[in-house]
């Protein structure tokens, strides 16, 4: 059996240790890259992020990934963000002002509410386990990055004060509800796929997601 690979980007604003074992605990061959050209003949990439949503864009388009990243999703080829690295695909976010995002998806990153539906102050950033749900669109997890949870509310890790709004239902692929309110935790759009938690601290689930991640 060919090992499988995957192509993670490092763009400077990532712990991609955590990210590289998780995946190569599943088995998978990873390069890391640092420049955009070396992205182009990926099989599967991965761009993951942590910290501010303005950083993580401005590191991007200064290193050219932004370019780079529109032409590879144009190429039908599996792309995984994680973190900030799925907030980057939307139109803008409002951490911090108003900035641009790649505009891959249509929707806002906005800030994870302050308080419960009830008016009960909680705590953000969202930090811990919570469990993974379908969206109200009830939208299917067959042939998705989520397949193997069909019919479960599996629980995986979160750590972010803001999340991403996908102005088009169809894009959700998972909420999860924080506070009584619903959170997007995950996206897909054919070969785009993104994750607000985080599979390479969240166990045996989150290996899983990368797993099948690897299968697509």
């Amino acid at each position: 059996m060919t090992q499988k690979s995957i192509t993670l980007v490092d763009y400077g604003m990532a712990n991609l240790l955590n990210v590289a074992r998780a995946f190569e605990h599943c088995g998978a061959a990873v390069r890391v890259v640092e420049t955009p050209g070396e992205i182009v003949d990926a099989g599967r990439l991965v761009v993951p992020g942590v910290g501010a949503f303005s950083d993580c864009l401005d590191e991007l388009r200064r290193r050219g990934f932004d370019d780079a990243l529109r032409r590879y999703v144009d190429t039908g080829r599996p792309m995984l963000g994680i973190c900030v690295g799925m907030q980057a695909l939307f139109e803008d976010s409002e951490e911090f002002g108003e900035h641009p995002g790649l505009g891959l998806l249509p929707g806002q990153v906005c800030a994870v509410p302050r308080q419960t539906i009830d008016g009960a102050p909680q705590r953000v950033p969202h930090i811990g386990w919570n469990h993974l749900v379908q969206p109200e669109s009830g939208r299917d997890w067959s042939g998705t990055l989520l397949e193997p949870f069909l019919g479960q509310r599996p629980a995986v890790y979160f750590v972010h004060s803001f999340a991403a709004q996908p102005l088009n239902p169809a894009d959700r692929l998972a909420d999860c509800i924080y506070g009584g309110h619903r959170v997007c935790a995950a996206i897909q759009r054919g070969n785009l796929m993104a994750t607000q938690f985080h599979p390479e601290r969240s166990g045996e689930i989150g290996l899983q997601v990368l797993r099948r991640f690897l299968d697509i």
